[in-house]
């Protein structure tokens, strides 16, 4: 366990910093300066450049580059160009809210989602069945950017039950975290119903079934221990994507994370604040990826004598 421990924080350690020096780079390629967003248009030579200086902008590109990476590794992520606050700070701020509606998003898909696909593949080719995968297949075939306004519209609006935007008390919450978790349960009631189905059909159910179990015993005792370790995968990749899928979502609702952030300080060129941004998730999804590589490896013995 100990040499898998390694090698997995190894290959995590390339991919951040692989991931934050082409964001750092493409930031700086983009089109646009940040001291015309800032001063405007009108402004004179002699001022964008004072503040070209001030800001370090006018350094050589590999410069700030080897800045940028010497401030990540002292958690030191310079000041916001638009803000004039430590880019930590307002991280701080905004993480906790994406957090807040990512893990909301992910308990919502859970708890419709196992039963679903349990329900789902243990009663294979009933109207159970057909019902659940085709909420399954909607929940896949609609996109964020549409689902939210529905919600909206109809729980909002229409019906009054819950606020239209913001993170004002906990009914606030509901309808983001249902348009986030939507192709998640959707995804994950899938992968249930067809790893059971393959558990299902194995020589130790069958024996399993010979002894006199009754079905329900069989399904809980022998054959969802066994088909958990695809769904831990599955988990794992796409709680990491909820961090990443959250910037649509917020957008939507006017939801104060981070995800609302990233657009914001996209459109300011706010160059310091977008690499944060992405240095958060990115560092939040090889975390997650990581902890679930770790826990397949616990469960399954052999993943880490693969690596010993």
């Amino acid at each position: 366990m100990p040499a898998y421990l390694i090698s997995r924080l190894f290959m995590a350690a390339w991919v951040i910093f692989g991931v934050t020096s082409l964001v750092f780079f493409l930031i700086h390629w983009v089109p646009g300066d940040p001291v015309e967003v800032m001063l405007g248009e009108s402004a004179s030579a002699v001022d964008r450049e004072a503040l070209r200086h001030a800001l370090g902008l006018d350094r050589p590109l590999l410069e700030q580059w080897l800045s940028f990476l010497s401030g990540v590794v002292t958690l030191d992520l310079n000041v916001s160009l638009y803000h004039r606050q430590p880019v930590i700070d307002l991280l701080n701020a905004r993480y906790m809210a994406t957090l807040e509606l990512a893990l909301i998003a992910f308990v919502i898909a859970v708890a419709i989602a196992i039963p679903m696909g349990i329900i789902a593949a243990a009663r294979q080719g009933t109207a159970w069945d057909h019902t659940a995968m085709g909420f399954s297949l909607l929940g896949v075939s609609i996109p964020n950017f549409w689902l939210g306004p529905l919600l909206v519209l109809v729980f909002s609006l229409g019906l009054g039950w819950f606020p239209v935007s913001g993170r004002e008390g906990a009914a606030s919450v509901v309808l983001p975290a249902i348009t986030l978790g939507a192709s998640l349960a959707a995804i994950l009631s899938r992968m249930v119903r067809s790893s059971l189905l393959e558990v299902l059909g194995e020589d130790f159910i069958r024996s399993a079934r010979a002894r006199g179990l009754s079905n329900r015993q069989v399904l809980i005792r022998h054959a969802l221990r066994n088909a958990w370790l695809p769904v831990l995968t599955l988990l794992g990749m796409q709680v990491g994507a909820l961090l990443g899928g959250a910037v649509i979502t917020e957008t939507i609702f006017n939801w104060p994370g981070l995800g609302s952030l990233l657009i914001e300080s996209i459109q300011r060129r706010d160059y310091p604040v977008v690499q944060g941004c992405v240095l958060l998730i990115s560092l939040s999804y090889v975390l997650i990826n990581l902890l679930t590589d770790l826990l397949y490896a616990r469960v399954d013995p052999r993943i880490r004598l693969e690596h010993s």
